[in-house]
């Protein structure tokens, strides 16, 4: 359960970076109903649709009673032109989404992934170094960081980071490379600022209305519905913590809270994910997103094709106890609500107002 405080967020000066992906996207538009002034900085949208311009983020948004955006495209791994946006932004809160994310992009791009997901990220910590006033940052990175044993037991923030892929080994260096800029640079030292509190936040297996990204199942199953085909199917066996976009991005609103109002008490690694019962394998899911909208799927397993991870899990008992979230849909729920805001966008409806709606059905569970 997530329950946020809109006194808070209301004229507090946010810096998202990755503002314009799909979970930069819902985040955006979460912040700006609370009444924030967001501030982005990311790349343009992926080629072909994108979940930020059909929200029409693309625009400046200005309203008066949702605070208002202001749009930057830029990379994380141009340290000067992020260091002017971070100085024009003056943030409070900045919360780092962006990241070369895909796995099997990774396998292509090796060397831009990780200078992406490590160099970018202590980029940003370089940018903020010189703010004068209290910031809560929130660093992004997945539930892959852990070096994956194939069991069936939760990984918890404790545990040995690892990665076999690009993508998991980039984001679990990007976690050891924050955690040194932490204890080198935060504190009362001569070398140190006073004025920053970080934490990373781990989650993964992300569903929900607008995901538009290549080598992802959910955007594939979609695709495929909406066209009358076969929906392609890599790893039918494969299991994975399912969890709707809004519960890990409660989850970091709800650390920013915490980190901004307690400071280093809530510092280090929180693992966001869904209850155990949404551990389901992805045969499970697409039958389950048929229940919904009816279609068919072939699978395309290959043995030649690049490792992917065969089971994951996390604890989220430290989430829990410290900060008082939990996850509040159920797989079902999960399921139901992503399938049916791309089915009522199939038909015509507007995509913004699927969020929105899906964001108040969300507040209101």
């Amino acid at each position: 359960m997530v329950i946020l405080k809109p006194g808070f967020w209301r004229g507090r000066r946010v810096l998202i970076t990755g503002h314009t992906g799909f979970k930069g996207s819902w985040l955006t538009l979460w912040l700006l109903s609370l009444g924030a002034e967001v501030w982005g900085y990311a790349l343009a949208p992926e080629p072909g649709r994108a979940l930020f311009t059909d929200l029409g983020l693309d625009q400046a948004t200005q309203n008066a009673d949702w605070g208002q955006l202001r749009h930057h495209l830029g990379d994380v791994c141009d340290l000067e032109v992020l260091s002017q946006c971070v100085h024009q932004a003056q943030p409070e809160v900045v919360l780092h989404l962006a990241a070369q994310s895909l796995v099997r992009r990774s396998y292509r791009d090796p060397l831009g992934t990780w200078v992406t997901n490590v160099q970018g990220s202590l980029h940003l910590l370089e940018a903020l170094k010189p703010l004068q006033h209290s910031c809560a940052v929130v660093m992004v990175t997945t539930d892959k960081v852990y070096a994956n044993r194939e069991w069936d037991y939760g990984y918890r923030e404790e545990d040995r980071l690892g990665g076999h892929d690009p993508y998991s080994a980039s984001k679990a260096a990007a976690e050891l490379a924050i955690a040194s800029w932490r204890d080198s640079f935060c504190g009362s030292g001569v070398q140190q600022t006073p004025h920053l509190a970080i934490a990373t936040a781990r989650a993964g297996n992300v569903i929900g209305g607008g995901d538009w990204a290549e080598d992802r199942i959910i955007p594939d199953l979609m695709r495929s519905l909406a066209a009358g085909e076969a929906i392609p199917v890599r790893r039918p066996e494969a299991t994975r913590p399912w969890q709707h976009v809004l519960e890990p991005l409660g989850g970091y609103l709800l650390l920013a809270e915490k980190l901004a109002t307690g400071g280093e008490a809530y510092s280090g690694a929180f693992n966001f994910g869904p209850s155990l019962e949404a551990n389901r394998s992805v045969r499970e899911l697409v039958e389950a997103a048929l229940s919904h909208w009816p279609g068919s799927w072939s699978n395309l397993s290959d043995p030649t094709a690049p490792h992917e991870a065969g089971r994951l899990h996390r604890q989220i008992d430290k989430a829990h106890h410290l900060l008082g979230w939990r996850p509040r849909w159920h797989f079902a729920t999960t399921v139901e609500r992503t399938v049916g805001w791309y089915r009522a966008v199939a038909e015509g409806a507007s995509p913004r107002e699927c969020c929105l709606a899906d964001l108040s059905r969300y507040r209101e569970d």
